[in-house]
C-alpha cells in the first residue's frame, strides 16, 4: 500500500509507540501468571500482546482451562500495572515521539490513540506527560467489540478522526495491531522499537526505527 497522498489523520498505539511501557506490562502480567501456577511461554506472551487484556486473559483462562474469573484477573494485573506506573521513576515516552506528535499537531493532521489499553490507563500516560493538547480523540479496549487484530480499532478511529482511511496512517510495534490495521484497509508503519524483540512487522506497510523517518514524508 502506498504512502497517502494527501495525509490528513494519524492513528497512534500507545504501548511500545507513545510510551515504553511494555516491560511494566509484561512484570505485570508475569506476576499473575505465577500467581495461577501457570508456565506462560514466549511464544504463547507474544499472541497475546496487542489484545486487550480482558481478550488475554480469556486467552489464557481457555487455554489453560483455569476456572479463574477472566474480569477479576484484569482488576489483579491492573493494580499491578499501575504500582509499577506509579513507583517506576525509568519510565518514559519512546525516544523521539513526543517531537513527533508535536510536529504533526503544527501540520494541522488530526491525531488520534487507538490503544487496547483501559482508558484509565490511557489517561494517567496523558496526564503525566501532557499529551491530551495534540489528540482529538482516544479509544480504549472498553470501547470494542473485539480486539486487535481485528480491525476495529482503526476503523474506529478513523471514523472518530473524520477522515476516509485512504487519509490516514496508523503507527503500532505489534504483528496484531499491523494485522489490525492491514485489514481495516489503513497504511500501517511499523515502528521498530529497540525494546521489543518479539515482533516481526513482517506485513507492515514501511518498518522505521526512528520517527524523524516519518517527519521527512510529510515535508
Amino acid at each position: 500500500m502506498k504512502f497517502p497522498e494527501k495525509l490528513k489523520c494519524v492513528i497512534f498505539d500507545m504501548d511500545g509507540v507513545i510510551i515504553d511501557s511494555e516491560e511494566i506490562h509484561k512484570k505485570a502480567y508475569y506476576e499473575i501468571f505465577n500467581s495461577l501456577g501457570v508456565d506462560v511461554s514466549e511464544k504463547l506472551y507474544k499472541t497475546l500482546t496487542g489484545s486487550s487484556t480482558i481478550n488475554a486473559f480469556q486467552k489464557l483462562v481457555n487455554h489453560f482451562n483455569l476456572n479463574d474469573n477472566p474480569k477479576e484477573l484484569v482488576l489483579q494485573k491492573r493494580k499491578r500495572y499501575v504500582n509499577y506506573f506509579e513507583n517506576d521513576p525509568t519510565l518514559s515516552l519512546v525516544d523521539g515521539v513526543k517531537d513527533l506528535i508535536q510536529f504533526f499537531h503544527n501540520h494541522n493532521l488530526i491525531l488520534v490513540l487507538a490503544s487496547s489499553s483501559a482508558m484509565v490507563n490511557i489517561n494517567r500516560v496523558f496526564s503525566r506527560f501532557d499529551l491530551n493538547q495534540y489528540f482529538t480523540a482516544k479509544i480504549s479496549g472498553a470501547d470494542l467489540i473485539a480486539s486487535k487484530p481485528h480491525p476495529e480499532i482503526f476503523e474506529k478511529g478513523a471514523i472518530l478522526g473524520g477522515v476516509s482511511k485512504e487519509h490516514c496512517i496508523v503507527i503500532e510495534d505489534s504483528d496484531n495491531g499491523i494485522k489490525a490495521a492491514n485489514d481495516a484497509g489503513i497504511f500501517a508503519v511499523g515502528y521498530r522499537n529497540p525494546l521489543v524483540s518479539d515482533q516481526t512487522l513482517e506485513n507492515a506497510d514501511l518498518v522505521i526505527e526512528k520517527f524523524s523517518k516519518l517527519k521527512k514524508l510529510i515535508n
